[in-house]
């Protein structure tokens, strides 16, 4: 076993979203282009899973800071 790295992430330019289980405190972050296919992914991953939207990653720093999640809207 390595040492575990020490260096930040570095977020490409893009969308970020992070999806996760139901119930669970950790899950995986997941990079879009654009935002239309960032709600492209969303509507997939909705109705199974809780979706955080992170927001958008400029030169590597975020554009909004706060995550927000995202509710499934009903009909």
């Amino acid at each position: 076993m390595g040492r575990p790295p020490t260096r930040p992430i570095k977020f490409r330019d893009g969308f970020y979203i992070e999806i996760r289980n139901k119930g669970k405190t950790t899950g995986i972050k997941i990079h879009r282009d654009t935002k239309e296919h960032m709600m492209r992914t969303i509507k997939e991953y909705e109705l199974t899973k809780e979706v955080i939207i992170l927001g958008e990653s400029k030169n590597g720093k975020w554009v909004n800071k706060t995550p927000i999640l995202h509710v499934v809207e009903e009909e």
